[in-house]
């Protein structure tokens, strides 16, 4: 399981999961799933498939927030989607479990493994902090071509090289760069022509020096 659990064995995981009164869940493909979280403070680790966020700005326009796997976190800490221009949907079969934050903060156990725990849950804050700073530093480039180079060069750094696999689709990308879908097509065409990018399917890589 995520990070949320790192270093703590699975008898202690399992005493701190009974102790919050997590729940498991499963859905389909293409099920819209936020209306299934009674809590408004909540917590989901996503145990299979893949889930995306997504925000239905005032314009109609679809943003794609996250994109969610194997092990990744959501909920009521990383986004605002209690609110109506909110949903969750999953893109495959998959399953969560969810946690209630009001359950963590109450909890008074004191042993050395929920203190893990907890040290493991303000990393994972620290890191969802850093992630959506970067999110900012890209989005808020003034061209869509510096958007895309920005997103592409954040990448291919966490893929500790030049290219990485592109996580979702070309019109997810759009969403999740908030973009023209048609204008990045013309863009990443651009970037091909003068040498910048190669790309191979959802395989890019990056031909510069920066």
């Amino acid at each position: 399981m995520f990070e949320l659990f790192k270093n703590i064995d699975e008898t202690n995981k399992i005493n701190i999961l009974r102790e919050l009164d997590s729940n498991t869940l499963s859905y389909v493909k293409n099920k819209k799933i936020l209306s299934s979280f009674q809590k408004d403070n909540f917590i989901c680790i996503v145990l299979s498939g893949n889930i995306q966020i997504i925000k239905n700005d005032i314009g109609g326009n679809r943003i794609l927030i996250e994109d969610l796997h194997q092990d990744d976190i959501f909920g009521s800490i990383t986004a605002n989607i209690s609110s109506d221009e909110y949903e969750i949907i999953t893109k495959e079969d998959s399953t969560v479990m969810v946690i209630d934050i009001d359950h963590i903060l109450r909890n008074n156990n004191e042993t050395f493994m929920y203190n893990i725990f907890l040290k493991n849950l303000l990393n994972f804050f620290y890191q969802k902090i850093i992630e959506f700073n970067n999110r900012i530093e890209i989005i808020t480039n003034m061209t869509i071509r510096n958007k895309l180079l920005a997103y592409f060069k954040t990448m291919a750094k966490n893929n500790n090289g030049r290219f990485f696999i592109l996580p979702f689709s070309y019109s997810e990308l759009a969403n999740y760069l908030v973009m023209n879908r048609s204008a990045m097509s013309r863009e990443l065409r651009h970037l091909k022509d003068e040498g910048l990018i190669e790309i191979k399917g959802k395989k890019i890589k990056l031909l510069y020096n920066n």
